[in-house]
């Protein structure tokens, strides 16, 4: 069996009471989550649902998410955990697209859980533990599964005006895992702080749920706060961390954070931007035994092509590490020519941890790749001459926000729909807390007017709050190329010298 289930019915036999979960306070066992994940099975097959249909959920962190991931895997489903950020429009489109049979969504997100499946609400005991949901179900037994079936789907903004919908397979889960045992030394004394959303690749796989694979804990904040992690790291004994940027910066400038003992941590893992010398150098006077790694990865690779390797964090400032085990990367041309060393380019990956494609969707699929297999992932970079990976540039029209992705193209797409709007371009400015806002600028139609306060008012009716551009800029026209193209890297260095 290759089910996520299987992995932890060992544990449960070899070590059963060694804790697997922790939340507030509460641990759960190996045996203890193990008769969770077939409960919950049960429930799920009483309910309908069967080998390749697709469990969606809208929850925040919490057991229960992971009890319905696993439960999910073990009776063959497919798990779609969908950002709890999005706007009612936005969730009922991904759930329509993925054709789900069910949503699972946390009570408080009950207003915007949306779409065609039925809905089923998750009340705060059940988050605990849902095994709450599944009264009298008999708890399930395991279907086979092989390593090209799917086990997850995962929608990520990418550059166009819809969010795709990435497929990963079991194989595509393993080798990450085995990658990421090579390179962070997972096992099973490995405590992992959870505190970055569990819907999101980094959370849920970097390493996430690979410590469970190696007999490790995960310690599951709900929300992210600073000072109730670094409570969190000095109680449990953490020795590792996924975090965003924007939560790396919360937790340096925590007033008080002197008062934690955090010197069982070991490593966090950063990323999804340049990381400033001056914070990796904050993060190890604070982390006295400690280190920050860069990393580089992408939702359709489930996380984690490259690290920054021990000792070389200030010697290769800027790089995001070389790649791991089982990942190639070359940097190519627009015709798909390799480059040297040095030279920019779109950095393409190969290997077992690539998404086969994007959900029904053959045409984006075959675009997002060479002929020779090699996944092109939009983001410009290039190699030095000992392989260690820089990225230069973003994937086109993204904007990173609070470790969030937003496509540019989307809130244009939603800005549009303005009738006193003639053109718009979305792009992202520098910002201290976020790392980037969104700033729309628009040019408007003849004798039409424009406030910030209506255009964020109509967004937000159809956008997460994250997506809603934080600054309105009017202009006579958009600067283009010859060809028409809006050139965005204009309008940011305009508005910055303007700034």
């Amino acid at each position: 069996m290759i089910n996520l289930s299987s992995f932890i019915a060992f544990h449960a036999r070899r070590t059963p009471e060694r804790c697997a979960l922790k939340y507030r306070g509460e641990e759960i066992s190996y045996a203890a989550f193990d008769r969770r994940i077939r409960s919950v099975g049960g429930w799920l097959s009483s309910v309908g649902i069967g080998p390749n249909d697709v469990v969606a959920v809208l929850m925040k962190n919490s057991p229960a998410f992971l009890d319905i991931a696993f439960a999910a895997s073990h009776i063959g489903a497919i798990f779609l955990p969908i950002n709890y950020r999005l706007a009612s429009d936005e969730i009922a489109y991904i759930v329509d697209n993925a054709g789900a049979h069910v949503l699972i969504a946390d009570e408080e997100l009950g207003a915007t859980a949306a779409g065609p499946a039925p809905i089923v609400l998750v009340n705060i005991a059940a988050q605990a533990d849902a095994t709450r949901l599944a009264t009298n179900a008999t708890p399930a037994t395991a279907k086979r599964r092989l390593p090209s079936d799917l086990m997850r789907l995962m929608y990520t903004s990418g550059t166009t005006d819809r969010p795709k919908g990435v497929m990963l397979t079991y194989e595509n889960f393993y080798w990450k895992s085995a990658d990421q045992v090579l390179v962070l030394g997972l096992s099973r004394d490995t405590r992992l702080l959870v505190a970055g959303p569990l819907y999101h690749v980094g959370a849920l796989d970097l390493p996430g749920i690979a410590v469970l694979w190696q007999g490790g804990m995960l310690s599951i904040e709900r929300d992210f706060d600073p000072a109730q992690c670094l409570a969190t790291i000095e109680a449990d004994r953490l020795n590792a961390a996924w975090l965003a940027p924007v939560m790396t910066t919360a937790i340096l400038t925590w007033p008080d954070r002197e008062r934690y003992n955090v010197s069982s941590l070991r490593w966090a893992i950063g990323g999804g931007e340049r990381t400033p010398e001056a914070r990796i150098r904050t993060f190890s006077q604070y982390f006295t035994n400690a280190r920050y790694i860069d990393a580089y990865g992408l939702t359709e690779t489930v996380g984690g092509d490259t690290f920054m390797e021990p000792g070389l964090e200030i010697t290769k400032i800027g790089s995001t590490g070389r790649p791991v085990a089982h990942v190639e990367i070359e940097i190519r041309d627009d015709a798909g020519h390799r480059v040297a060393p040095g030279e920019n380019g779109e950095i393409c990956l190969r290997g077992p941890k690539v998404t086969p494609g994007y959900w029904k969707d053959p045409e984006k699929t075959a675009a997002a790749f060479f002929g020779d297999d090699w996944f092109r992932s939009g983001d410009v970079g290039y190699l030095d001459g000992d392989g260690f990976l820089y990225i230069t540039d973003r994937k086109k029209d993204m904007i990173i926000s609070g470790g969030e992705n937003i496509a540019s193209s989307e809130v244009e797409r939603v800005i549009h729909e303005l009738p006193q709007v003639r053109e718009v371009a979305v792009i992202g400015m520098p910002d201290e807390r976020w790392g980037e806002r969104p700033v729309a600028v628009v040019v408007l139609a003849d004798r039409a007017a424009l406030e910030l306060s209506d255009l964020t008012d109509h967004c937000r009716r159809h956008l997460a709050a994250f997506k809603v551009p934080k600054q309105l800029v009017i202009r006579a026209g958009l600067p283009r190329n010859p060809s028409g193209k809006v050139l965005k890297r204009v309008l940011r260095a305009e508005l910055g010298t303007s700034a």
